[in-house]
């Protein structure tokens, strides 16, 4: 596998991983009660459970997809040239 290859990898994997990302951010936002409703029949959560729940969870994926799709990316962007 070149490095031009495995960089259009990490590049494609970064679209999809925002993508899903600002999914789940928007989904959360402008469909907040009807997720908690969902969510609530299925568990027993409190709205501040429910809420530092799905704000954990956005962070520690955004987290991820910075530090293993979108920073391996530009290293490989630096090191091709």
């Amino acid at each position: 596998m070149t490095l031009e290859t495995l960089r259009d990898v990490f590049g494609w994997c970064s679209l999809m991983n925002l993508g899903i990302l600002l999914f789940w951010a928007g989904f959360w936002i402008f469909a907040h009660d009807w997720v908690f409703r969902v969510h609530s029949k299925w568990f027993q959560l409190t709205p501040e459970q429910f809420e530092s729940l799905h704000y954990g969870g956005i962070m520690g994926f955004k987290m991820a997809v910075f530090l293993f799709n979108i920073v391996p990316y530009f290293a490989l962007r630096i090191v091709s040239g």
